[in-house]
């Protein structure tokens, strides 16, 4: 994980953007970031749309809000398509960091999304 810079906090809710790449733990990225848009802890905003340069999406990237992005490797995708519009994530979290390993055409269990949500979303619960 890797603090960046402050950001005006403001009443919203951080926005959260992930890695939604082919890969077990780019999938398991994905997942986390929906269960804490679902939860209620942040608001998932859309990485492709940000990386494609969709206007609107872009503009929410570069409002200010505290951002969380969430990769699944050292690749930093999400990360990446966020700096090519001039936006630093809040906090950065690579999956790998923590022992995930990368793998093609494979799954993992619902146990592992909630370890991975109770990392993330315990560290930012009350940072918005």
């Amino acid at each position: 994980m890797t603090s960046t810079k402050e950001r005006p906090s403001g009443h919203k809710k951080p926005l959260v953007y992930s890695c939604s790449g082919c890969s077990n733990i780019a999938q398991l990225a994905n997942d986390v970031a929906v269960k804490m848009d679902r939860a209620g802890l942040a608001e998932m905003s859309c990485i492709a749309g940000v990386g494609g340069n969709v206007k609107p999406l872009v503009k929410l990237a570069q409002s200010g809000r505290r951002i969380i992005a969430i990769d699944g490797c050292v690749l930093k995708c999400a990360k990446s398509c966020l700096n090519n519009v001039g936006v630093e994530p809040d906090v950065h979290y690579v999956l790998t960091d923590y022992g995930m390993k990368k793998e093609y055409h494979k799954d993992y269990n619902d146990e592992i999304v909630d370890e991975f949500y109770e990392i993330i979303s315990g560290k930012n619960k009350d940072a918005d």
